[in-house]
């Protein structure tokens, strides 16, 4: 094969590890095309295009999450990777790694590692790699490998997130919750959430967002009951999407722009977790984005009654 035909037989694999490294997919498609360059630029033909590429990409990603590390220390309010509407690479053999590493929940724990281990963790517990592989994608020696995995699995095994096993149940679970909040029904709303269920809204102060994360069935129930329904008068339509491997749904405006996503994690029968991304700047790689001041604006002179 010509490198061109090698690399793009790779791509989905290199950008899944790069998205996962970074919880950012601008991020990841710009690593993978600095490795596609460092590739192509290389004088020699490598034994494995495999080895080089992942080896690449994730000393790529690593450089980049060292440095991106400084600015989520300084971002308003919460950080919530950007949304992934579907995952490009595909493993039957590693199925259930690759879904649940890929989840907000998971992306999130993932934050708890150094930039090594998470490297390390991805690579060895998620996409199988061997131990000589990953010691040479991040230039430490075996032993220092199984050391750096060891801490990691510690952190991860410690929050490990949990989801409803069952896919059908998760995404009729979501139908109905999306049907109660386009109907501002709060009672079935709270219904279907867990006791302790949060709301948290990922805004980064570039977009209206929460003050603080919304904790309790009665009071999320009653906030995404009262606002959707003014939401859905002003033409806002609220698409059901996987997001992150879970159920969630892309909100648009009406000329059919990002406005926001909603992720939901669902754990026996009832919605765990609400999370939504507003910022902006994480969701272009979805569509045109909405301005969500405009709209908020919207909202509040409708029901205000000026509207």
């Amino acid at each position: 094969m010509s490198k061109v035909e090698e690399f793009e037989e790779l791509r989905s694999l290199l950008f899944s590890i790069a998205y996962r490294i970074l919880g950012s997919v601008s991020e990841a498609e710009d690593a993978v095309q600095e490795a596609w360059l460092r590739f192509d630029a290389s004088p020699t033909r490598p034994d494995s295009a495999k080895a080089f590429l992942s080896t690449t990409v994730t000393r790529i990603a690593i450089d980049v999450l060292r440095s991106a590390r400084v600015r989520r220390e300084e971002y308003v309010g919460p950080w919530f990777p950007e949304p992934l509407l579907s995952d490009p690479y595909q493993d039957p053999a590693r199925a259930v790694e690759l879904a649940d590493s890929v989840s907000m929940a998971a992306l999130l724990l993932l934050e708890r590692l150094s930039p090594l281990e998470r490297a390390v963790f991805l690579l060895r517990e998620v996409f199988g790699f061997g131990y000589d592989e990953v010691a040479s994608a991040v230039g430490r020696s075996e032993a220092a490998c199984r050391q750096l995995l060891v801490r990691a699995r510690k952190h991860m095994e410690a929050g490990r997130p949990r989801f409803e096993a069952d896919r059908a149940e998760r995404q009729v679970l979501a139908s109905r919750f999306f049907d109660a909040l386009k109907d501002g029904d709060v009672g079935g709303l709270q219904n279907l959430l867990a006791a302790d269920v949060q709301l948290v809204g990922d805004g980064g102060g570039k977009a209206p967002q929460l003050a603080r994360a919304v904790v309790g069935a009665e009071n999320v129930a009653r906030l995404l009951g009262t606002v959707f329904p003014w939401l859905i008068r002003i033409d806002v339509t609220c698409e059901p999407h996987e997001i992150n491997g879970q159920p969630g749904a892309v909100v648009r405006d009406r000329d059919g722009k990002v406005l926001h996503t909603l992720s939901l994690d669902v754990l026996d029968g009832r919605i765990q977790t609400i999370r939504s991304v507003v910022n902006p700047d994480k969701l272009g790689h979805i569509g045109p984005v909405a301005d969500a001041w405009a709209v908020d604006r919207e909202v509040k002179r409708v029901r205000s009654g000026r509207g």
